[in-house]
């Protein structure tokens, strides 16, 4: 008798194919046929191709918030979350796609989401704009990701950005005066910087609160 599929075999298998072609190429049958039974064996664990990416994306949060230093100042707590958070979303392919559009409460969901809440109403924030700021750094960095995963690595932006510089210098003078960003594609430094205003607008709420 064949031994059955366990549940964490099949979200391996869904990862593995994630990452060789993308978020299309998973599709419950194509996860079957990689661990060679059929498509409804999978049904006992996975109603849905929606409930095998939930698991896809709950699996992909493992470890972050799982080491949150004592003491550690609320800044530092949702930096040091947002930055797990884009690195979990780029280790796999699509990754940040994968975990959009997902609604799951697991023990890794709430974890993150009591890590961030309890930094913020220790520094006097109310529970309910704690919660609200949690969600907006994760969808802060989802989408920032998912930018930066569709950036194409074969060199065809070089096009766009000499079409982008000519008219620019034509008709945009002010988009001309920033033409460096557009010329030097750093998303660490974009990331830093996008997160550090998020967290500067926090600390402001937080003072007029105090």
């Amino acid at each position: 008798m064949r031994q059955a599929i366990a549940r964490d075999n099949i979200v391996d298998a869904a990862f593995q194919l994630l990452d060789e072609a993308g978020m299309e190429g998973v599709t419950l049958r194509k996860v079957a046929c990689s661990l060679g039974i059929r498509a409804p064996s999978l049904y006992w664990h996975f109603k849905s191709k929606q409930a095998l990416v939930d698991a896809m994306a709950d699996a992909m949060i493992v470890d972050v918030a799982r080491h949150i230093p004592e003491g550690q100042p609320w800044r530092q707590t949702l930096l040091q979350i947002a930055r797990e958070f884009r690195v979990a979303f780029k280790a796999r392919r699509d990754g940040a796609r994968v975990y959009a559009g997902t609604f799951i409460a697991t023990e890794n969901v709430l974890r993150v989401g009591e890590a961030s809440i309890a930094a913020l109403t220790a520094a006097g924030a109310p529970a309910c704009f704690a919660a609200t700021t949690a969600m907006d750094l994760v969808y802060y960095t989802m989408g920032f990701v998912i930018e930066e995963q569709s950036w194409p690595g074969d060199g065809s932006m070089e096009a766009l950005g000499e079409a982008f510089m000519a008219l620019a210098e034509q008709r945009f003078p002010h988009c001309w005066q920033a033409r460096e960003v557009w010329r030097q594609v750093d998303f660490d430094t974009r990331f830093e910087q996008g997160v550090g205003l998020m967290l500067d607008g926090i600390e402001q709420r937080l003072a007029r609160n105090s």
